[in-house]
């Protein structure tokens, strides 16, 4: 996180808000089950295996979505090239409205399916060659860099890197309580906000890509 540019960090802060928006709706509309947190699934998928076949079959139904949203996000950024994030950002829009509209039709099954493949997508936004993954969808590695560098901070080292880490796990944290915030006024029908908000990235990230390639739009 700390290697990357302010505006990467911005970008990733704002994707891992609206990975915490999402999820919480899916959360509550699945009565406990994730499309952004595959280790809370993977525990589910043990739980349930020891006896809730049912349990066990959604866990492990929404990993493969999600495991499939980054192979396919992956492949296409790959393709894209310096047009990665553009790319990527604009398949996690689609797969946000897909979902919405599938839920506003009353597929719920489907719509939560098409969230976990999305969320697997958000993954792929960044991570081109030389440059080092962010987590964007999950926080436990967050947290240990917010530890480390807290820790070499005490030391005498750095004394503001674990602000980058802080900022994405508080944009996590105020996603969720933004997405649970917005289910319980409206249901499903807050997956529309989450599109919305996945377009204006894609839009922004497209905006900036047009203005790298072209200097003198700048003026």
């Amino acid at each position: 996180m700390i290697r990357h540019s302010r505006a990467v960090q911005a970008l990733a802060i704002a994707l891992a808000a609206l990975a915490g928006y999402v999820d919480a709706v899916a959360y509550i509309e699945t009565g406990g089950f994730f499309v952004s947190f595959m280790s809370g699934n993977t525990t589910r998928l043990g739980v349930g295996l020891s006896g809730q076949s049912h349990a066990a079959a959604i866990a492990f139904g929404l990993i493969g979505c999600f495991v499939m949203g980054v192979t396919g996000a992956s492949l296409a950024g790959d393709w894209a090239g310096r047009f990665r994030r553009v790319v990527v950002l604009s398949m996690v829009s689609v797969l946000l409205v897909a979902s919405a509209v599938l839920a506003s039709f009353g597929d719920e099954s489907v719509a939560i399916a098409c969230l976990a493949v999305g969320m697997g997508a958000e993954n792929a936004v960044v991570g081109q060659a030389g440059e080092t993954p962010i987590g964007l969808t999950y926080m436990t590695g967050t947290i240990v860099n917010l530890g480390r560098c807290l820790a070499i901070a005490i030391r005498g080292g750095d004394p503001v890197g674990w602000r980058s880490y802080l900022l994405l796990w508080c944009g996590l944290l105020s996603g969720a309580v933004l997405g649970a915030s917005a289910d319980h006024a409206m249901g499903m029908s807050a997956l529309w906000l989450g599109a919305g908000l996945a377009a204006v990235l894609a839009l922004i990230s497209a905006h900036r890509q047009v203005n790298l390639a072209n200097p003198k739009l700048k003026g």
